[in-house]
């Protein structure tokens, strides 16, 4: 039966899961200055209501939102020059330097991932991810968590299965359905699935690990420093309207952007406040760098552990 089940992922990734179909929509005309590819996730909040409510505007900073499902899509925005900027990880930026594009990490976001089982798998410790299927995405900060759990359970690595799903909604929905017996998610993904009863099995954010980054191109941010600077202080204000006012405040926005519904909203009542703009953490940095040049140095090894 999990042959079957692995066979069927596999299928679905290949169908639902490929570069460069799942932009949902710019959310202002191509002439804008600074195009920044974004996520539909609460880290990417401050960025997407700073674009609604025009604090990007009054910053005297044109800004335009490329809204994607995947990391892998963001990637393509970077790689291909349609975006100048992305919410993303700092295990991702230590990949796509790799492949020659200079990234300035400008700051630090709120960014949190969450591995999640669903209760038909029986996993309710790390130790019992042995012979199951996890979800994630290559080389990225889910990656660098799937090394973290194996390795903190005493697991051996090929006895993880990782299957790259990378589509966010894609991911979750083969969690609920039950094809996916345990997976990385980011919120608000995480907390739809832990209120379809989804037991949380490890969480960055009690971890104290914080890899999530505010990366712009090099050059770009390198000769418009004070572009940037005023992107940041957009952000900044969004950061407090948030913290302030609530996120019901925002519930059209959720609703639009990460369509969620109002009792979704309600269930993020919880949610850590939003915090400032800010260099990412060195302890962070390393994490990246040093888990990237173990895979790097040992590339053979890793690509026996994938299912895509």
């Amino acid at each position: 039966m999990r042959k079957l089940f692995l066979f069927i992922a596999v299928i679905l990734l290949a169908a639902c899961s490929g570069s460069g179909s799942s932009e949902d929509k710019t959310t202002v005309a191509d002439s804008a200055r600074w195009h920044i590819a974004v996520l539909p996730t609460m880290d990417c909040l401050p960025l997407m209501l700073a674009q609604d409510r025009g604090f990007f505007d009054d910053e005297g900073v044109s800004v335009g939102l490329q809204l994607f499902q995947s990391q892998m899509d963001v990637d393509t925005a970077l790689l291909g020059g349609s975006a100048q900027a992305a919410a993303t990880d700092l295990a991702r930026v230590m990949h796509l330097r790799q492949q020659g594009l200079h990234l300035c990490c400008v700051s630090a976001t709120d960014a949190a991932w969450q591995l999640v089982s669903m209760r038909p798998a029986r996993i309710s410790k790390l130790a019992q991810l042995d012979d199951k299927m996890l979800a994630m995405t290559r080389y990225s900060a889910t990656d660098l968590l799937s090394d973290l759990v194996v390795d903190s359970a005493g697991l051996k690595p090929e006895r993880v299965f990782r299957i790259q799903i990378n589509d966010l909604n894609v991911r979750l929905g083969m969690l609920q359905s039950g094809i996916m017996d345990a997976m990385f998610l980011p919120e608000p993904q995480s907390m739809l699935a832990r209120d379809h009863r989804a037991q949380l099995l490890y969480d960055t954010r009690r971890a104290d690990l914080w890899l999530g980054c505010l990366a712009f191109v090099g050059d770009s941010a390198m000769k418009q420093q004070s572009d940037v600077k005023a992107i940041l202080r957009a952000y900044d204000r969004a950061v407090d309207s948030l913290n302030q006012r609530g996120l019901a405040a925002y519930a059209d926005l959720l609703a639009s952007q990460l369509r969620l519904s109002a009792a979704a909203v309600d269930s993020l009542s919880s949610q850590p406040p939003f915090r400032h703009s800010h260099e990412p953490r060195q302890v962070d940095v390393t994490r990246a760098s040093s888990w990237w040049e173990k895979r790097v140095a040992s590339m053979k090894y890793v690509e026996k552990r994938y299912i895509q």
